[in-house]
């Protein structure tokens, strides 16, 4: 089952959406095919599942996929690329068809939402490349894992553990997640090693950024640039739950970097160190991926995507 150089492989995961990506795939198929993509297709019926089928398909010789779905979808294929030792990561190319909740990584890229518009900018084949994070788990024997767009441990993660109740309200599900996760959520000791620097101290949610947007449309770092070979950092400090709504809007608007309990800081890699028994978990590009102490560490433009 080898493939020639120009076929696609399309990854489409029902759910996304709320359902709206199953709901769409045959006006996304008759497009394809209009537009004169040659391709093969699969749905995605469980988590993990489009990590597998990349590593599956890539084998078979492909180097050309896209995504539908939304930024959970995205983040499946980016693993399957790295954990795979096929081919160099940066030969595997990927198109993004968004159809999510938050859609994020695509306003950074400004990739279009409308689906026509977005086959047609594939069909371009003009590349671009972005830097992609590591996550290690350092006390557990958990795989690593990749994201594209923003990790999280503290409130950013249980925020994330809340949303999927509330997606059928789209973006806004983030926020009322966030609202919602202030009642029960309690901050914590962390203990973050960066720069040959030791940062101590309570400490609410600890972010670190590649692109710009996550969670709906939030800003939750200062100023990350997906292609400069940095994370961008941010470690908010012990803020009270009325300090956190009075500085939600700024979660929006980008003025994150004006509090002063929120520490940013740049930096190639970093370890993370909580309390054993707190059981705070991970997120990575909106999914979580884990719980406990991590280490991260960049590569360096090693995802090729259609923009």
């Amino acid at each position: 089952m080898s493939a020639s150089a120009d076929v696609w492989f399309v990854i489409i995961n029902p759910t996304s959406g709320n359902g709206r990506a199953k709901k769409k795939w045959p006006t996304i198929k008759r497009l394809l095919v209009q537009h004169g993509f040659h391709f093969k297709y699969a749905f995605t019926e469980y988590p993990g599942h489009a990590q597998l089928l990349v590593n599956q398909y890539i084998k078979h010789n492909f180097s050309r996929f896209i995504s539908v779905g939304g930024d959970g979808t995205l983040h499946g294929i980016v693993n399957g690329i790295m954990t795979q030792t096929d081919v160099p990561f940066a030969n595997i190319k990927v198109g993004v068809i968004p159809i999510g909740t938050g859609n994020d990584w695509v306003k950074t890229h400004q990739i279009p939402r409308d689906i026509e518009r977005a086959i047609q900018l594939i069909k371009k084949e003009q590349c671009s490349q972005q830097d992609i994070g590591k996550i290690e788990f350092l006390n557990s024997e958990l795989p690593p894992v990749y994201f594209n767009n923003l990790a999280g441990i503290g409130f950013d993660a249980y925020v994330v553990s809340k949303v999927s109740k509330h997606k059928n309200l789209g973006a806004i599900a983030y926020l009322l997640a966030a609202v919602i996760g202030l009642f029960s959520f309690k901050n914590f000791n962390s203990k973050v090693i960066i720069n040959s620097e030791e940062i101590s101290g309570k400490t609410l949610m600890i972010l670190i950024g590649l692109c710009k947007y996550s969670g709906g449309g939030m800003q939750l770092t200062h100023h990350p640039n997906p292609v400069d070979g940095l994370f961008d950092v941010s470690i908010v400090e012990n803020l009270s739950k009325f300090e956190i709504l009075k500085h939600l809007p700024k979660l929006f608007n980008g003025k994150i970097y004006t509090v002063k309990q929120v520490q940013h800081l740049k930096t190639t890699s970093l370890k993370i160190y909580v309390e054993p028994d707190a059981c705070l978990l991970v997120e990575a590009d909106g999914e979580l991926v884990g719980a406990g102490a991590i280490e991260l560490s960049l590569i360096p433009k090693a995802l090729s995507f259609y923009c």
